[in-house]
């Protein structure tokens, strides 16, 4: 099922289209500094940022980008680094074939293929920011990233949301058992695959917490297609598919709860020193309050009816068995809930 839909994705025409404009925007950047043909840098760029940008986006190498990604930043800058500068030159070496065989380019297509000094550098800055820009958007998360840049939340904004509480199963027991050390290995490691889970979903990982991560989506992103709830069913399909691996590294593979809900909330930018966006409402704390009665009722993913009820219909891949009202600790009302089960 991910494989599908990943597949899906990645044939949307603008995903196609935005790795060469990006890579061509920046051929004509440096056009215009060593004052160029714009043409010939744009096609340059193009074919020396295309392959830059599917690597990013996990098209090729993913196997090597997972693991650079996981790596400690003065090993992340470098090594990714030295695959941005392989990719420049294959890619300035297939750019000047093309410009030779289509313009004319120069004599031959040697000379075509040959890199100035200026561009190597160029080439070799501009990657070196993508590289940190990255790294950053990793830290933090490509929504917070973006969010701040364009400053979206600097005034309180009230919008509606979704939110996932994810909390991994008998990790206190596991801490006991290996020690605190092997405990965080083991959270991390799970938290690392839940990420391209939120990714295929457009989610965004807003924290952890102890042995918890918390997802939000804007509320129309996380209803299409039952977003939010497919994030969560991926997740454990990703997690049964590496239980092999799960067993021989920890013997034991992991459990986890999730619970949904949904609501309106106020969204801000707080702090001076160190800046996060932050969520302000009844919606968190009940979704958190969910959790333990998730705990309770023994059920491993967790819905409000507020949140189902929104979605109009479930997909047909999942079933939902209502579980009537329940006293939810800080609410006047009682809340209605429903388990979410796979066909």
């Amino acid at each position: 099922m991910n494989i599908r839909r990943d597949q899906r994705h990645f044939r949307r025409p603008w995903f196609w289209l935005l790795a060469p404009v990006v890579g061509a925007l920046a051929g004509v950047l440096y056009a215009l500094i060593f004052n160029l043909d714009i043409v010939h840098s744009a096609i340059r760029g193009a074919f020396i940022g295309t392959p830059i940008i599917l690597y990013e986006r996990g098209v090729l190498f993913s196997g090597s980008r997972n693991a650079i990604r996981e790596a400690a930043t003065p090993v992340f800058v470098p090594a990714t680094i030295a695959i941005y500068g392989l990719m420049i030159v294959v890619g300035n070496a297939a750019a000047g074939t093309a410009l030779h065989h289509l313009f004319r380019y120069m004599q031959t297509a040697r000379e075509a293929m040959a890199m100035s000094d200026s561009g190597l550098l160029y080439s070799l800055a501009v990657s070196a920011v993508v590289a940190f820009v990255f790294r950053v958007s990793d830290l933090i998360g490509p929504s917070l990233f973006i969010s701040l840049l364009l400053g979206r939340y600097h005034r309180p904004t009230r919008e509606e949301r979704i939110f996932l509480f994810l909390d991994v199963s008998g990790s206190t027991h596991f801490a006991d058992q290996h020690g605190d050390l092997e405990a965080q290995a083991y959270l991390g490691q799970i938290f690392n695959a839940l990420a391209a889970p939120v990714r295929r979903t457009q989610g965004s990982i807003d924290d952890y917490i102890g042995d918890m991560a918390l997802v939000t989506w804007p509320m129309r992103r996380g209803m299409r297609d039952a977003a939010c709830l497919r994030c969560v069913f991926d997740f454990a399909a990703t997690i049964k598919a590496q239980s092999s691996a799960w067993q021989a590294r920890f013997g034991q593979v992991p459990q986890f709860r999730a619970v949904l809900h949904c609501g309106w909330v106020v969204t801000a930018e707080v702090g001076l020193e160190r800046h996060k966006i932050a969520y302000f409402g009844d919606v968190v704390n009940t979704t958190g309050r969910l959790e333990t009665l998730s705990r309770t009722l023994g059920e491993p993913v967790l819905v409000s009816a507020d949140l189902l009820g929104s979605m109009q219909g479930l997909p047909q891949d999942f079933a939902a068995e209502h579980l009537g009202f329940h006293v939810i600790r800080g609410r006047n009302e009682p809340l209605e809930v429903a388990a979410i089960r796979l066909r």
